[in-house]
C-alpha cells in the first residue's frame, strides 16, 4: 500500500484499485481509520480522536 503522507506518527496510504467509494487509510500505531475522501468523515476504524481531528485538518 503506497505511503501518501507521514505527519506526526500518523500514516496516510491509499490503494489503487481498491474497492467503490474513494477512500484512504490513516494508520497511528496500531490503530487504523478508513476516510472517505469526498467527505473526510471516518466510515470505520478505531482512530483515537485526536489523530482522527489532525487526519482531518
Amino acid at each position: 500500500m503506497p505511503e501518501i503522507a507521514r505527519f506526526y506518527g500518523i500514516i496516510i496510504k491509499l490503494f489503487f484499485g481498491d474497492h467503490p467509494s474513494p477512500h484512504f487509510y490513516a494508520v497511528y500505531g496500531e490503530h487504523v481509520g478508513l476516510f472517505n475522501i469526498d467527505t473526510l468523515e471516518m466510515i470505520e476504524g478505531d482512530l483515537p480522536r485526536r489523530a482522527k481531528k489532525l487526519v482531518i485538518e
